[in-house]
């Protein structure tokens, strides 16, 4: 016979006290820390625990007793379903305050390194219509909210197109209105969803693996393009001829955009670096800009969501760098090479090395197509490439710049770093644990000099770090 389990119990007056990890806040009931979202500290709530385990639970608000004096009113009417923006419910001033305590705590608690004064972070100028690509998902289960599912109301219609459910993987939220782009997103996604319920076509099954309409991908930039990149499941010609009166539609409908591609996918995920992808109308790219540079923007390039604060952030990390035009500079992880050749004119030489061979590609056209003829780009996996003899080959660089994934950097890599001895060690991270690792594992060769934050996403928990390190003589 199964064990019953024990209900979980219901605290009441609990007063939130801090902001934890994954944009959560934090709470104390007796021995207990207790993590809640879409929480502000300061706030007197009722607590549901949903989650126990020996010495923390997770939990949601049933019941605000006390609004915090900190907390703001949402400004999205899809908070607290919608897994983005956890925290509309915060001030902007006091989102920046967490973030900065973010890096401090991750540098000073997981590094246990020396630091100099960190720098006050960077805001963003924007706090809403910020970025330049969004996603969004087309499903036939449509994801209820608590409401609606109280509300008795029975549902004709279960398509939907918006954002996925957090654990709920094949489940969608249909999202009227997000503030995340300008406006051309709501306009172009509402506009699709009302042809394609219209005309009868089917949404993405994500379980069955069938459906037509699957997942669209909208980009913008500084020059006002615009690229739609539609995912479709086409398995007949019936529905090949359905997706090109889709694409008709959308041509006709927004001539604003000046690059509309396809893409038939018929596997189990959504990623489409393997895929073809097929151009219905305008170029297969739109341009960003940025000073005097050009970058060409593909449907699988990486580009900086936040294109005014990746200005501000390669702003520091080209300040960091100190360059007076004799340098040989190594650029690691460089993507399409952006940083790269934002920092080519003051340097001799900048060497960018990448794992994906698009991204390459990308940085090799991109230099073409500004005039710089100081740069080399290599493709290949960087704890690889990154060796005593491709050293020896290209020389031994006098500044390293490094900007990996959330992960951090290899173990092999970091060898290989302190192999080379730059004089100078700009290092850009996306997390600050992960970079107060590495850190620490540098620190035997290398001091802290300066630190500053950066916020490229406001209303997450989400915070960019640059840390310039030098040589200890």
């Amino acid at each position: 016979m199964a064990r019953k389990k024990k209900p979980l119990p219901l605290l009441e007056d609990i007063t939130i006290t801090g902001v934890a990890a994954e944009g959560k806040a934090i709470a104390k009931y007796n021995d207990l820390v207790i993590f809640v979202p879409f929480a502000v500290p300061g706030d007197v709530v009722d607590l549901q625990v949903k989650k126990k385990k020996r010495n923390f639970a997770e939990a949601e608000i049933v019941q605000l007793h006390t609004p915090s004096p900190l907390r703001t009113h949402p400004f999205c009417k899809h908070f607290g379903v919608c897994g983005g923006c956890k925290w509309q419910c915060m001030p902007y001033e006091e989102q920046l305050r967490c973030k900065q305590q973010q890096v401090t705590d991750a540098l000073t608690r997981i590094g246990k390194i020396k630091l100099p004064t960190i720098s006050p972070i960077l805001g963003s100028a924007k706090t809403t219509h910020y970025r330049n690509k969004l996603e969004f998902g087309f499903s036939n289960k449509k994801w209820l909210t608590s409401e609606q599912v109280a509300s008795g109301e029975r549902f004709e219609v279960m398509d939907a197109v918006g954002f996925h459910i957090p654990g709920a993987f094949d489940k969608i939220l249909d999202i009227d209105e997000c503030h995340l782009m300008d406006d051309m997103n709501n306009r172009v996604r509402n506009a699709l969803r009302s042809y394609a319920l219209q005309h009868g076509l089917s949404f993405y099954d994500l379980r069955g693996g069938h459906g037509l309409l699957r997942n669209m991908m909208l980009r913008t930039s500084a020059t006002g393009e615009w690229m739609l990149l539609l995912q479709f499941c086409m398995r007949s010609e019936a529905e090949e001829e359905q997706a090109q009166q889709v694409l008709r539609f959308v041509h006709e409908a927004f001539p604003k955009i000046t690059s509309l591609l396809y893409v038939n996918n018929t596997k189990c995920n959504d990623t489409i670096g393997d895929l073809e992808v097929k151009t219905y109308a305008g170029t297969d790219f739109i341009y960003e800009v940025m000073e005097n540079l050009r970058f060409k923007v593909g449907p699988k390039s990486f580009y900086q969501t936040n294109t005014g604060q990746a200005y501000e952030l390669y702003k520091v990390a080209r300040n960091f760098a100190s360059l007076t035009g004799n340098e040989l500079v190594y650029d690691l992880y460089t993507g399409t090479g952006t940083i790269a050749q934002f920092v080519a004119h003051q340097a001799r030489q900048v060497i960018g090395i990448e794992y994906v061979p698009e991204a390459i590609a990308d940085a090799k056209a991109n230099a073409e197509i500004n005039g710089l003829h100081n740069t080399q780009f290599y493709a290949g996996d960087m704890k690889d490439i990154l060796t005593a003899d491709f050293i020896a080959v290209h020389g031994r660089p006098d500044v390293i710049i490094t900007d990996p994934p959330r992960a951090g950097m290899h173990g092999d890599v970091v060898k290989a770093i302190l192999g080379a001895a730059p004089q100078r060690i700009v290092y850009v991270s996306c997390n600050p644990a992960t970079q107060a690792r590495d850190l620490q594992l540098l620190d035997g060769q290398y001091e802290v000099k300066a630190v500053q934050p950066v916020d490229m996403f406001p209303h997450t928990h989400h915070v960019e770090n640059v840390v310039l390190l030098e040589i200890r003589h």
